[in-house]
């Protein structure tokens, strides 16, 4: 019987999983090279190569990394073979990367005569459809299968310049400006401050009631937006008499309205264009707006997914420059200036002033309407409150807002829903009675900014309800005039949650921008919005800027220019 004599058995003294290269005989050809372990996930190399081969007559597969100096294949820079968790196990003398390129790997040729094909020529001039026959649809008409390696389907209108389309700032930048701060987007929405119920210091003006009859409108009982004449102010802050003695008073170190307050705390929704004059006075600092500025015009589809635009076309005059083409009625800015025009008289026309309705009238009258007016003056009442923005108990950083009402009453409104920019909002006449869930969804995807800052404006004014109309035209066709299909009730609380809004991201906005401005010197300063990038830059401007006399000076010397 032979005997059976066990081999030699090498321990590892180190008592590690894996031999000892102390143990491992002289003979033993992997004795110097260390082991590495490694996973099943881990790549393991190539599991070919022909750096051996010679000649540069060889050919090479499409897609592979080929030595441009040698014509042989190569690793990359930095690849391994083994132990890819461990760079130091092994090394290998690869050459430059810049050495390599990647050959043609584009799709051959279609083959002559496709599925359709007529006859011999029938290849010259007909549609390939790929390895799947067209199939009928419900229209009678055919849909094409189009193969995986083939793009997609037709393009929508003015698809091809959707890339390059540009908007323009909402100021222009002059060259001696001085850009201070730069900051993104994606950093505004992670600060975070909680503020307390804000302290209401007075409150002016006279409001009428809501009429509640438009609470009942349906689309089978539309009712049509008439215009109101009336007067309603939107006055900066710097010019607000009140916000002047409430400053001499030392009762804040920010002062602003919460139109332009929700503008900066809604910024990381925002996409078209917009800038906030600051001035820096002493110890305070004023959040201005400018006069015809975008704070004056109400917003349509602007986060829609392709938001209307102002078509431009190369000038006749100068082949690169741009110029407007001629005006339509779906044009961003046209869009822009009726959604205001409906606004506007939509909050004129909701309440009740005829007969005279029992008004709520605020302690003091409106400070804006002076005794030589005449025409009527509209339902407005203005309270000024203060937020403290203070972090701790001792730090005092209060903010003086100016806001608007007990109800805030706005309107959405709908154009045309076959152009382009409505953003595939639904018929409203169609769907508004019986999946009102559809277009508020819509809505509030289409015009995210815009409701945001209509939420937050109620907020900060402490109104118990929002009245949202829905305005349409009467004729997709003519912008002139509209019809209200119905009206809807919401808290501002519960409507910011819908909307994801969040208020300590708002405030924590807002603070970041006043320590900014209180680190600064005296002097003027414009906060702007890109109009092509989630960012907003802070600049230093002249004292002359955003005035009349730096208007008068531009003119002056256009003037002098002109003279021969």
């Amino acid at each position: 019987m032979a005997s059976f004599s066990l081999p030699l058995i090498y321990d590892n003294p180190d008592g590690s999983w894996g031999p000892s290269s102390s143990n491992l005989p002289e003979t033993f050809k992997f004795k110097d090279i260390p082991y590495a372990p490694y996973s099943k996930s881990d790549k393991l190399g190539r599991f070919a190569d022909w750096n051996d081969i010679s000649g540069d007559s060889r050919q090479a597969t499409s897609g592979s990394a080929i030595n441009s100096r040698t014509g042989t294949r190569g690793r990359r820079d930095g690849a391994q073979t083994f132990g890819s968790g461990l760079p130091s196990a092994f090394a290998f003398q690869v050459e430059d990367e810049s050495s390599f390129s990647l050959v043609d790997n584009k799709a051959g040729a279609p083959r002559r005569g496709g599925l359709f094909a007529r006859g011999r020529g029938a290849s010259r001039g007909t549609t390939s459809y790929g390895s799947r026959a067209p199939q009928r649809n419900t229209r009678g008409g055919f849909t094409v299968n189009r193969g995986p390696g083939q793009r997609g389907g037709r393009k929508g209108w003015r698809e091809w310049e959707k890339n390059n389309r540009t908007r323009e700032s909402s100021v222009a930048i002059d060259p001696s400006w001085q850009m201070l701060e730069e900051i993104e987007f994606h950093r505004l929405t992670k600060l975070r401050l909680e503020v307390d119920e804000p302290e209401e210091l007075e409150s002016y003006g006279r409001l009428y009631p809501y009429n509640k009859v438009y609470d009942r409108i349906t689309t089978k009982t539309e009712r049509p937006l008439q215009p109101v004449d009336r007067i309603k102010y939107n006055t900066t802050t710097s010019d607000d008499p009140i916000i002047q003695q409430l400053a001499s008073k030392g009762t804040a170190a920010i002062y602003a309205t919460d139109i332009i307050l929700s503008v900066l705390m809604c910024a990381p929704r925002s996409v078209y264009p917009w800038d906030i004059v600051i001035v820096r006075e002493g110890d305070k600092v004023f959040f201005d707006k400018r006069d015809g500025g975008p704070f004056d015009t109400v917003t349509v589809n602007e986060n829609a997914a392709d938001p209307p635009q102002d078509p431009t076309a190369p000038n006749p005059s100068n082949p690169n420059e741009r110029v407007p083409e001629p005006s339509s009625i779906n044009t961003a800015t046209s869009l822009s200036l009726e959604a205001t025009y409906i606004n506007q008289n939509f909050g004129f026309q909701s309440v009740i002033e005829t007969p005279p309705p029992p008004t709520v009238d605020f302690d003091k009258p409106n400070p804006f309407y002076g005794p030589d007016e005449t025409e009527p003056l509209a339902s407005c009442g203005y309270r000024y409150r203060v937020f403290d923005l203070g972090i701790t108990e001792d730090e005092e950083i209060k903010i003086c807002v100016r806001t608007e009402g007990l109800t805030t009453i706005r309107a959405l409104n709908e154009f045309d829903p076959r152009a382009p920019g409505a953003g595939g909002a639904p018929d409203w006449r169609s769907k508004l009675d019986s999946q009102r869930g559809a277009v508020v969804a819509t809505e509030m995807k289409n015009n995210s900014c815009k409701l945001a800052k209509w939420t937050v404006q109620s907020i900060l004014a402490g109104a118990e309800q929002m009245k949202i109309g829905y305005v349409s035209r009467a004729n997709p066709r003519d912008n002139t005039r509209h019809v209200i299909l119905s009206t809807a009730s919401m808290r501002p609380m519960d409507f910011a949650a819908q909307l994801n809004v969040s208020l300590a991201n708002g405030w924590g906005i807002v603070r970041t921008v006043a320590d900014l401005c209180l680190k600064m010197p005296e002097g003027k300063y414009v906060l702007v919005k890109d109009p092509n990038k989630p960012v907003i830059r802070l600049y230093a401007v002249p004292f002359s800027a955003f005035t009349g006399e730096e208007e008068e000076e531009e003119g002056a010397a256009s003037e002098e220019e002109a003279e021969p």
